[in-house]
């Protein structure tokens, strides 16, 4: 099997969505928050996915930016923050989450071996835009692809077609690489060669398929192909 085109995932695999809450929660004054910023991390990210399954169920798509905000006011709730000036700073951070240290080598080395290179994202277009170019990883980047193009979230196959959409490609020549262990099912369900970015050491996803192979972080991605 030839790969011609590597595919990744943005939150959770490329950006550290962690970041947000860890950052601010160092911030002075932050003592209400840095006694739970874990867990309201946990919270807000599980959220977040959560109501774009709903959404994606139940016909009511809104972009991604809104699924976020709607999922961080849950996650305060929760933990009992009531602070409209934190929720706003917690989404301006959340705007221009970092990278993890492994990914600008690993994306300049695909690129260096000739291949096609690409976010494939729920996120929304100007939250993809702010974070790529934060995170310093968009002159190794062939596009940015955003569910907002088909108007559903991942892991419905209508995502996974933007990727021939745009490539021409067959899907035996796509690795593709997420952190979430249901869209590297649906991705493998869909045709594609998938590695699954376990990094919390999670049990895999009793699902309809299943990843081609699990790995801590990206390092290892260009020796994949």
């Amino acid at each position: 099997m030839t790969i011609t085109t590597c595919i990744f995932d943005a939150y959770g695999t490329l950006l550290d969505v962690d970041a947000a809450a860890r950052q601010v929660a160092k911030e002075p004054g932050q003592s209400q928050l840095a006694a739970v910023w874990g867990t309201l991390s946990a919270d807000w990210r599980a959220k977040q996915l959560e109501y774009s399954w709903l959404r994606a169920i139940g016909g009511r798509h809104i972009p991604f930016w809104q699924v976020t905000q709607d999922a961080l006011d849950w996650a305060m709730e929760n933990n009992g923050l009531f602070d409209n000036a934190l929720r706003a700073k917690l989404l301006s951070v959340y705007k221009e989450l970092p990278a993890y240290a492994e990914v600008p080598a690993m994306l300049k080395a695909l690129k260096d071996k000739g291949m096609n290179v690409a976010i494939l994202s729920n996120g929304s277009p100007d939250m993809l835009v702010a974070a790529v170019r934060s995170a310093g990883i968009g002159e190794y980047l062939d596009d940015v692809l955003s569910v907002e193009e088909v108007g559903i979230y991942k892991p419905h196959t209508h995502v996974y077609d933007m990727v021939w959409d745009r490539f021409d490609v067959p899907q035996t020549e796509v690795l593709f690489a997420s952190s979430n262990g249901w869209d590297a099912a649906g991705a493998a369900g869909y045709g594609f060669a998938t590695v699954w970015v376990n990094r919390d050491g999670k049990p895999q996803d009793r699902l309809w398929a299943a990843p081609h192979r699990t790995v801590k972080d990206l390092t290892a991605i260009p020796d994949l192909v």
